[in-house]
């Protein structure tokens, strides 16, 4: 959902006395427009992080999270959300703006926004995809043998070749009786400072079976999504675990390896093959997650064993993103929001709410190391927003509670806690 429950909501909750509510209520959160939202952005972060903080790609990225938010409302699976992605048609000018409306596809210009983000650089493509859809970082063998990674620059240069179509590699052809006429290898690269040229070949040293109707791009689509591929299900179990545990179970997500295993190999096995058995349906895999006792542990420490997050004994204290917290200040608050998630990133000015959470809340890497300033704590504290919402003269939620005939002191106490709190206050 991305925002903390609304007092109907958790009254209607408390008061169900129902056997199985909580899962009645996760379903219930899973069918809503809500979660295809945020799910969304949570993607677009995870996978175009970039897009989050340069303002030159950032239309890009929300572009690409537009789409993103259409194949999850129409709960379309993860492993077509990734195919279609590198299938996308990137026919020069075909779904820009500048075509004509004829020409015009706005599901092609949102896919091409992925690569757009990436400069259209095969370089830069390639390793987004592998950082996002396999879960290891190919680029730190871009310039040289990396020592400590098990991946060389050749193999790098080799995955990016799957992209090669982005700057295409010039060759002549012909024939005796006629002149030679140019064409393009798309499924080459050029090693930087250097004569080599290299063919797309998969991270496992496997080459695909070419042949003329099928792209390389297309060759990698299949290759990634295919259920006896070692990475992609593993790679989405471990986002999803880090997701809701704000600790994955390979941590950092996109370093695997021998130096780096994961805290629980045999759940991160088993989860990949939930995946797979949903059919990559992640609701499915959400629900089982979320329903699991672990997820439900409370984050107080009543015992030393817990000291280590990795163990999961206790549930982790997470950050909230910007939009977490705009959301439930604006649930909380009663604020009407008029400007749509997406369209706060092109308010430079801080004009609206939204982005002025979003400046001042960046988004880190790791949601258990979430670090606090002291612009933070004042804005919190009386910044505009803050202030308006917390006078009686402008905020129409406390005026409302304050001016109710049928609630007494207490339960004015009881209703402002349930909307910020979500519970009722204690006698301390």
């Amino acid at each position: 959902m991305g925002r903390i429950p609304k007092v109907a909501e958790v009254r209607e909750f408390e008061d169900d006395k129902t056997l199985g509510k909580r899962s009645a209520l996760v379903d219930q959160l899973l069918r809503k427009p809500s979660y295809a939202v945020h799910l969304a952005s949570v993607l677009r972060s995870a996978w175009l992080p970039e897009t989050l903080t340069d303002v030159t790609v950032q239309y890009f990225g929300m572009q690409y999270e537009d789409w993103l938010r259409k194949q999850l409302l129409a709960n379309t699976p993860i492993d077509t959300i990734v195919k279609r992605t590198l299938t996308a048609n990137l026919q020069a000018r075909k779904g820009f703006r500048q075509s004509t409306p004829e020409t015009y596809n706005a599901d092609e210009a949102s896919l091409q926004a992925f690569y757009t983000a990436g400069q259209m650089k095969p370089e830069n493509v390639g390793s987004t995809v592998t950082r996002a859809f396999l879960g290891f970082k190919l680029e730190c063998a871009q310039c040289h043998d990396h020592p400590f990674a098990p991946y060389t620059k050749q193999q790098f240069w080799e995955f990016a070749a799957f992209f090669g179509e982005l700057a295409p590699q010039p060759r002549m052809l012909g024939t005796f009786e006629g002149p030679l006429f140019p064409q393009y290898q798309v499924n080459t690269q050029t090693i930087p400072n250097s004569q080599k040229n290299v063919t797309a070949t998969f991270p496992d040293g496997e080459s695909p079976k070419w042949t003329e109707r099928r792209s390389p791009r297309v060759e990698l689509a299949d290759w990634i999504t295919d259920d006896n591929n070692p990475f992609f299900a593993r790679n989405i179990a471990n986002r999803l675990w880090q997701q809701f545990f704000g600790i994955g179970l390979i941590d950092p997500i996109d370093e695997p390896g021998d130096a780096n295993p994961a805290s629980h190999p045999e759940l991160l096995t088993e989860l990949a093959k939930a995946i797979r058995d949903a059919d990559y349906d992640l609701r499915i895999v959400i629900r089982g997650i979320v329903s699991s006792r672990a997820y439900n542990l409370s984050s107080k420490r009543s015992h030393s064993s817990q000291d280590d997050p990795r163990r999961f004994a206790r549930m982790n204290m997470k950050g909230l993103t910007a939009h977490q917290i705009y959301d439930s200040f604006a649930t909380a608050t009663g604020i009407k929001q008029t400007i749509p998630r997406n369209q706060a990133y092109f308010d430079q000015q801080g004009q609206f709410g939204r982005s002025i959470f979003r400046n001042l809340f960046p988004e880190t890497a790791r949601p258990t190391e979430t670090q606090t300033s002291i612009l933070q704590a004042l804005m919190m504290m009386n910044g505009k927003l803050i202030a308006d919402q917390t006078s009686l003269d402008k905020s129409e939620i406390l005026a409302a509670v304050a001016d109710s005939p049928f609630l007494d002191a207490s339960g004015k106490l009881e209703a402002i806690f349930y909307a910020a709190l979500t519970r009722k206050p204690t006698p301390e």
